[in-house]
C-alpha cells in the first residue's frame, strides 16, 4: 500500500503547554488530528475545572484560522482533590479525564499524588461518573532501577487498584513494556492504554547511538527491542483497548541539551504520519485507522469523526529544529526523514 485514506484520528495523549509555546505548536496537531486529550501538567497545574475550562479557551484562541480541533481537557489529580470537583468536571462536558501522575515522576510532577490511598473518596466519584482516570504507570520508588518502573507499578498500584475499584475507568498511559501489554489486554473492557509513535519506533539504544541523545529522553524511558516488539504486537492486534496517544511533548532546546534535561520528545510535527510508518513496517498498514481513529473514541464513549485524512508512503525531510515562542525545539528526526506524508 503507497496510499491510505482514514477517518480523521484523535490524539488521546498531548501536551500543548501555554502562551507563546502554545501557540507554536498547536497547529501541528490541529493540521493532523480532530480532538486530543491535552494533558494538565501547567505551572500550576489545572487541579480545578474553572482552571480547564479557561485553559480550553486559551487553546481555542490560539488555533489557525479555519483549523477544526476540539480540545478534550483533564484535570490533574493532587492529594487534596475532592469528590464534589469530579461531578463538576463531568457536568462540564468539557472535561473527560483526570489524571494521574506519581509525585516527582515526569515533567511538571511535583504537585502529584504522594500516595493512591489518599484518592479513595475521589475514584469512588469516579467510578459513579463513569469519568476515566488516566494514570502515569511508575513508580518512584529511587530503589527501583528505572528501567523497571513500569512493571513494579502495575504490580503494586495499579492491579490493586482496577480490583479494589470494580468500576472504575482506566487509561494507562504511554505504555512501554510487555508486561503493561499483557495486563491491559488481560484486563478487564474498562481499562485500556494509548501507545506513543516513539515507543514504536524506537528501543532504548536510541538513548546512545553515536553518544548521548537528549532528544531521545523521555519518560517512561525507551525500553529493550522484545518490549518495543511487544507494544507492536499490541498496537496491530486490533483489539479496541489500544489506542493513539503521541504524548508529543514540546521543550525548549536548551532545556533538554544540558546537564538535567527535560524528558519529553516532540512528535507533534509528525503526529500520524510516524505512526503509518510503524504498522507499514509490522505489514498492518490496514489496522492504522481503528487504533487512530475508531478506538479511543469509542473508549471515551464520543461519535468517531466524520471526515478523513489521506497519507502518501513520501519522503519527507525533517527540520534541524522549529521555533518555540523566543526559543527553539528539536524535533524527532530532526535533521533527518519521515516516510510518510500527510496529504
Amino acid at each position: 500500500m503507497k496510499r491510505i485514506t482514514i477517518i480523521r484520528p484523535d490524539d488521546w495523549h498531548l501536551h500543548l503547554r501555554d502562551g507563546e509555546h502554545l501557540r507554536a505548536v498547536l497547529p501541528d496537531s490541529a493540521r493532523r488530528f480532530a480532538r486530543a486529550i491535552v494533558m494538565p501538567n501547567l505551572k500550576p497545574p489545572v487541579t480545578t475545572t474553572e482552571l480547564a475550562l479557561q485553559y480550553r479557551e486559551r487553546i481555542l484562541a490560539a488555533l489557525p484560522a479555519l483549523a477544526r480541533f476540539e480540545p478534550l481537557m483533564t484535570l490533574y489529580l493532587t492529594d487534596s482533590t475532592q469528590p464534589g470537583e469530579i461531578a463538576t468536571a463531568r457536568s462540564s462536558g468539557r472535561v473527560h479525564a483526570i489524571k494521574y501522575y506519581p509525585a516527582g515522576a515526569t515533567t511538571h510532577s511535583d504537585a502529584g499524588v504522594t500516595d493512591l490511598r489518599k484518592c479513595h473518596r475521589v475514584f469512588e466519584a469516579m467510578e459513579e461518573s463513569r469519568m476515566p482516570l488516566l494514570v502515569h504507570g511508575e513508580v518512584t520508588d529511587p530503589a527501583v532501577d528505572v528501567f523497571d518502573r513500569e512493571k513494579a507499578f502495575i504490580e503494586r498500584s495499579l492491579a490493586p487498584l482496577v480490583e479494589r475499584f470494580a468500576g472504575l475507568r482506566v487509561v494507562m498511559e504511554h505504555i512501554t513494556t510487555r508486561e503493561a501489554a499483557e495486563f491491559v489486554a488481560s484486563a478487564p473492557p474498562r481499562v485500556a492504554a494509548t501507545i506513543t509513535a516513539h515507543h514504536l519506533l524506537l528501543n532504548r539504544n536510541a538513548l546512545f547511538t553515536g553518544g548521548i541523545r537528549p532528544h531521545h529522553y523521555c519518560v517512561p524511558v525507551l525500553k529493550r527491542e522484545e518490549h518495543r516488539q511487544a507494544l507492536i504486537r499490541a498496537a496491530v492486534s486490533g483489539s479496541p483497548k489500544f489506542f493513539l496517544g503521541t504524548d508529543s511533548a514540546p521543550h525548549a532546546r536548551h532545556t533538554k541539551e544540558t546537564d538535567c534535561g527535560c524528558a519529553g520528545i516532540y512528535t507533534a510535527h509528525a503526529g500520524i504520519e510516524l505512526y503509518a510508518e510503524a504498522f507499514a513496517a509490522a505489514g498492518a498498514l490496514e489496522k492504522l485507522e481503528n487504533f487512530a481513529s475508531r478506538h479511543g473514541a469509542e473508549f471515551y464513549g464520543l461519535p468517531v469523526n466524520r471526515d478523513t485524512v489521506t497519507l502518501v508512503e513520501e519522503t519527507w525531510r525533517v527540520p534541524h529544529q522549529v521555533a518555540f515562542g523566543a526559543d527553539a525545539l528539536v524535533p524527532l528526526r530532526a535533521g533527518g526523514s519521515v516516510a510518510w506524508k500527510l496529504v
